[in-house]
């Protein structure tokens, strides 16, 4: 009889595709596109799901999921409150790791790289194109802040709704985005047996070098 909480037999078998080099392009961010648009047709709603992994000056470590909002050659994008974890994490040392999984697939993304503030024009725009009660929201909380009751928030946000009857929320200064410029990816095709396909790109001074890594 196994103890409270052993996890040793829980398993699953992969069975998707391979992952072959012949089959890889040659660009990693036209990868990603490519991986993205399949994702986006198979789980709309959590196919831009992604953890956000980042670390203190100290070295202290810290992960959550955040979501993608727009990538490209820039970089790859999301928004948030910048008083929050990550963003004090991000003050102190500004690199980070993305990752996607995508269970139905059997795929994960890993993409290093340093990050960098958006402009505050991006951060506005983006800021009034939000659903109304998501503008409340962020507005009103001071995120990953210590907060007495939950009755706390919800009257935050009561009065400032309160305050700006005709829904035009102002924007926070303290709320916006980030962008992570890549230089690393890692592709990861699971496989049966465990015997994954993992292929990972590196920039260097004479572009991106591809190599296979071993599961």
């Amino acid at each position: 009889m196994k103890a409270k909480g052993d996890l040793t037999t829980t398993r699953r078998e992969y069975i998707a595709a391979p992952l072959s080099e012949d089959g890889l392009n040659s660009d990693p961010l036209a990868q990603f596109t490519d991986w993205m648009d399949t994702a986006l047709s198979v789980t709309p709603d959590d196919a831009t799901s992604m953890t956000l992994a980042t670390a203190s000056a100290s070295g202290m470590p810290s992960a959550r999921i955040v979501l993608l909002k727009h990538f490209g050659e820039a970089g790859f994008a999301w928004y948030t409150d910048y008083r929050s974890q990550k963003g004090a994490d991000l003050a102190e040392n500004p690199q980070a790791e993305l990752m996607f999984y995508w269970y139905g697939l059997e795929r994960q993304v890993r993409i290093q790289g340093r990050v960098e503030k958006l402009t505050q024009a991006q951060g506005e725009k983006y800021f009034n194109e939000r659903p109304l009660g998501s503008r409340l929201s962020a507005a009103a909380s001071c995120q990953s802040h210590p907060v007495d009751s939950r009755e706390s928030l919800e009257l935050a946000v009561q009065r400032l709704e309160e305050q700006h009857a005709d829904g035009a929320i102002p924007h926070p200064e303290t709320w916006g985005g980030y962008i992570l410029k890549p230089t690393r990816f890692e592709f990861w095709q699971g496989r049966e047996n465990r015997l994954h396909d993992r292929f990972q790109f590196n920039l260097t001074d004479k572009g991106w070098q591809v190599q296979r890594l071993q599961p």
